[in-house]
């Protein structure tokens, strides 16, 4: 089971890599629980298209995996995503620890974890430096991408 499950966690990131978000929503079940502190909790078919939403904007991303570690029931492995943001086009490299949990050979919970500080330093500039540590800050940002993701998922066909 462990060899089986790795290759779920590559295959998840070589498809990431790739752009190929359909080919990362396989890797999930039906009732999978994404995490992370951009999104909040997203669950289904919004987790989903939350990999469709963000790679429909970031053609251009790298992401490299690394340290990926499997047993029978769970998993985990660091990831660096390097992009650029905004209308100012800033560049970002946010380095990612992602927990997995499975079931039935695939992922039915997914955590990312990364430091929303740094990450809101490089992509808001001064704003980022002064606001990105705060609850509001956090609060703001999760209300933010979660209503452009509802518009991004109500034109989303499959």
């Amino acid at each position: 089971m462990p060899i089986t499950n790795k290759k779920l966690i590559t295959q998840f990131y070589y498809a990431f890599a790739n752009i190929k978000p359909e080919n990362m929503a396989i890797c999930y079940t039906e009732d999978i629980i994404f995490k992370d502190p951009a999104f909040g909790e997203l669950k289904g078919e919004r987790a989903k298209n939350m990999w469709r939403f963000i790679l429909a904007k970031n053609k251009n991303i790298k992401i490299t995996v690394s340290d990926i570690f499997v047993n029978e029931n769970f998993g985990t492995a660091k990831w660096k995503a390097e992009y650029q943001y905004g209308k100012n086009k800033r560049k970002i490299t946010n380095n990612i620890l992602a927990t997995f949990e499975f079931k039935d050979g695939k992922i039915t919970k997914h955590t990312d974890d990364f430091n929303l500080y740094n990450w809101s330093k490089q992509a808001l500039g001064l704003k980022g430096l002064l606001l990105g540590w705060t609850p509001y800050f956090k609060r703001k940002l999760q209300t933010e991408v979660n209503a452009r993701l509802d518009d991004f998922s109500k034109n989303f066909k499959k």
